[in-house]
């Protein structure tokens, strides 16, 4: 596997986490970010591929200098790059069975959303349309430093969201969407609402500073190993690829292991322990028309899948396609990742063909 670095634009640096390599943030936690340096490398090491490992500089978006962790492939390729934004609690290790596929054919860049994995850890608005639109600021100004005029976006569970919630702003830069088990769609249902000790408890969380990954925070050095054995549904999908299945563990554990920043963000945005308080029904009708969207779902993921069905007809006159993958759990990207890898270049293809049979339609990929 061959290494490369980016010579151009100034505000993308050569991988060197700026960070102390060891400096704990909690002893409780032993989090290291050298520690994660080394099993995000170990994960990136079966690429075919070569890739660059970057960060980029996105200035204020959220804190005074932050940075997005980023790995690119194929940069040189003049067809519609893809932008991968992961799910809550994952950053760009996670996609490795995906990369190679899906940079088969056009640049395809992955980054660790603000807040998460390597990238920066600013505070986060609790406000929760302030909230999502430093998200959606984060992401904007990643793209401006990176320098690319369209994108198709991949997003998986709340980077789906964000994927919406980034396209209703910025129309006019996204080429496609495809959404892989996108959380946020769905109102609370009637069932939560009805049950007020959910809210009570929820509250209570929120004023003790609670988050959905303080658990692994709290687990210290026993975490990676509660992981390796509670969440095989996604570590034993790398066994192809990596010699131990507990670098996955320790990936997950390492990335979450440092202090609540993405966390904080994804909070402001929802309640009662992961439903949206603006739900993404309630705005796709507002998406542009000319932007299609294909919708991946698992057959057996607790994400409800009348989403697309139900964003199919609020949107009468857009592309729209809804595929499912049979036995497919949420990480439905590492459970069948070759079908997921089909169904990804085939909305490509798809999105590409109809761009290209559009009259006077001229697509420029990189800002001048």
């Amino acid at each position: 596997m061959t290494r490369t670095r980016s010579v151009s634009p100034k505000s993308i640096e050569a991988c060197e986490d700026k960070r102390s390599d060891q400096r704990l943030l909690h002893k409780w936690t032993r989090y290291s970010s050298a520690k994660l340096e080394e099993v995000e490398e170990t994960l990136l090491s079966a690429l075919r591929k070569p890739f660059e490992s970057l960060f980029v500089e996105v200035g204020q978006c959220v804190g005074t200098n932050d940075k997005i962790r980023t790995v690119a492939l194929n940069r040189e390729s003049d067809q519609i790059p893809v932008l991968l934004l992961h799910g809550l609690g994952a950053g760009v290790g996670l996609w490795v069975l995906n990369l190679d596929a899906i940079a088969e054919h056009r640049p395809m860049y992955a980054i660790d959303i603000l807040g998460f994995g390597r990238s920066s850890h600013p505070k986060y608005d609790p406000d929760p349309v302030a909230a999502e639109r430093q998200f959606v600021a984060s992401i904007e100004a990643w793209r401006k430093a990176v320098g690319l005029k369209k994108m198709y976006i991949l997003g998986h569970s709340m980077g789906g969201y964000l994927a919406c919630s980034y396209t209703l702003s910025h129309p006019e830069r996204v080429a496609g969407l495809i959404l892989a088990d996108p959380w946020g769609f769905m109102e609370t249902p009637a069932r939560i609402k009805r049950k007020y000790w959910i809210r009570i408890l929820y509250r209570t969380a929120r004023k003790m500073n609670f988050y959905p990954l303080t658990v692994v925070r709290m687990a210290g050095p026993t975490a990676a190993w509660i992981l390796s054995r509670r969440r095989t549904d996604i570590t034993s999908r790398f066994e192809a690829i990596v010699p131990d299945e507990r670098i996955v563990a320790d990936y997950l554990h390492l990335v979450n292991a440092q202090k609540p920043s993405g966390e904080t963000g994804f909070c402001a945005i929802q309640k009662n322990f992961g439903w949206p308080i603006n739900p993404m029904l309630r705005r796709v009708d507002q998406i542009d028309p000319t932007i299609p969207m294909t919708f991946i779902y698992g057959s057996e993921s607790w994400i409800d899948f009348e989403a697309g069905k139900v964003t199919k007809e609020k949107r009468p006159a857009s592309y729209v396609e809804v595929k499912i993958i049979d036995q497919a759990s949420h990480h439905l990207y590492a459970d069948f990742p070759e079908i997921f890898n089909q169904h990804v270049n085939d909305a490509c293809f798809v999105y590409d063909k109809r761009i290209n049979s559009a009259p006077n339609k001229v697509i420029e990929l990189a800002e001048e």
